[in-house]
């Protein structure tokens, strides 16, 4: 049996009643969907993302049975990538030349941002060194923790940090994009049409788009090929002109509400006390990390043609898809966002161990 074969029926197999907790998961998203309709009311920016995730967070410290099963994530992966690849117009792809200051910058900002965050983690939070350096940077969850734990490091405490990263800059960068460029993010959809006012070939592109993606991933070994690869076939049709469909309202919400749902049961079955030393160990860091970016951001729209707030999603370290989603909703360039986030996965990747490796171990 091929590796994908047993890669599709370990998933299918991850929903049989025996395996997939549902009322627990049902239970998540009910208070997810909750915590939306909250943030929706309240007008606060993106409310389905946020609502959720803090819903399920405070569901987490208060030890309430949410879960999120990993394999209810593919198909949103999926979708998303596929989102994020309507972006690649032909107009953005003749403007990627443009993209070199921006991407040095970008390098740069990785370099100043661990080494800020790695002492902080050190010298504040006290954790011994292969934990600091692999929790300190600004990238990589799921490599990092692997990276760290062979280094010696604490795997979960790692791993916890990296979730309260994504969780704190994906819950604080909405308003700082408020805050410093005034536009809002709403209540208001700024995805696209309703479900119900697209035509059905749409539905069919975003269908084949994400399948064929997900088998060319797959058979390139694409990192993170869920997203990479349904990103990449909606980004050749769109980029040659065979279809201009965007994602409609309501799967952007669902897409939403599934990574919210998901980012904040991470916590699930972690003790209060922990979760809540992590998270506040973790805002010191998201300071650190929001006053990198919003720095780098207002300095290398100096020097290129990009304005402060698409600089501020392209180098916040909060997460791809998240990252991209608030994009979605301002209208800024997709392609450029998810493509230098890209790039800092990349960067931090395959340069984090040959760095530790480098610095050798203090006298």
């Amino acid at each position: 049996m091929s590796t994908l074969s047993k890669s599709v029926e370990a998933w299918v197999h991850g929903f049989s009643p025996q395996q997939f907790p549902y009322l627990r998961f049902a239970l998540a998203l009910l208070l997810g969907a909750l915590g939306g309709w909250i943030f929706l009311k309240l007008g606060l920016p993106l409310p389905w993302m946020l609502g959720s995730m803090v819903a399920c967070t405070l569901a987490s410290v208060m030890r309430v049975p949410v879960v999120a099963p990993a394999c209810v994530r593919p198909p949103m992966t999926m979708i998303i990538g596929v989102m994020l690849g309507t972006g690649f117009t032909p107009q953005i792809v003749e403007s990627v030349r443009g993209w070199i200051p921006t991407v040095l910058g970008l390098a740069a900002f990785i370099l100043v941002s661990g080494a800020a965050c790695i002492i902080y983690f050190r010298r504040v939070a006290g954790f011994d060194r292969p934990t600091a350096y692999f929790a300190g940077m600004p990238g990589g969850l799921m490599e990092m923790v692997i990276a760290g734990e062979e280094k010696g490091g604490d795997a979960r405490t790692i791993a916890l940090v990296h979730s309260a990263r994504i969780l704190l800059v994906v819950l604080t960068l909405p308003f700082l994009v408020r805050l410093i460029s005034g536009v809002s993010l709403g209540a208001r959809s700024q995805f696209g049409l309703s479900v119900f006012e697209t035509p059905w070939r749409d539905e069919l592109w975003l269908l084949a788009t994400a399948l064929t993606g997900a088998l060319l991933g797959h058979a390139l070994r694409l990192p993170a090929r869920l997203l990479l690869g349904p990103m990449l076939a909606s980004a050749a049709v769109h980029a040659l002109g065979m279809t201009h469909f965007k994602p409609a309202t309501e799967i952007v919400n669902v897409a939403q509400l599934v990574l919210g749902t998901t980012i904040g049961c991470r916590f699930a079955g972690t003790a209060p006390r922990e979760i809540i030393r992590i998270l506040t160990l973790s805002l010191g860091s998201t300071v650190i990390l929001l006053a990198c970016t919003a720095a780098f951001a207002a300095g290398v729209s100096h020097m290129s043609s990009h304005g402060q707030v698409p600089l501020l999603l392209a180098y916040s370290p909060g997460g791809l898809a998240e990252m991209s989603l608030i994009a979605l909703s301002l209208g800024i360039e997709v392609a450029f966002v998810a493509a230098h986030h890209i790039i800092r996965v990349f960067i931090v990747m395959i340069g984090a161990t040959p760095v530790f490796a480098l610095l050798g171990h203090p006298k």
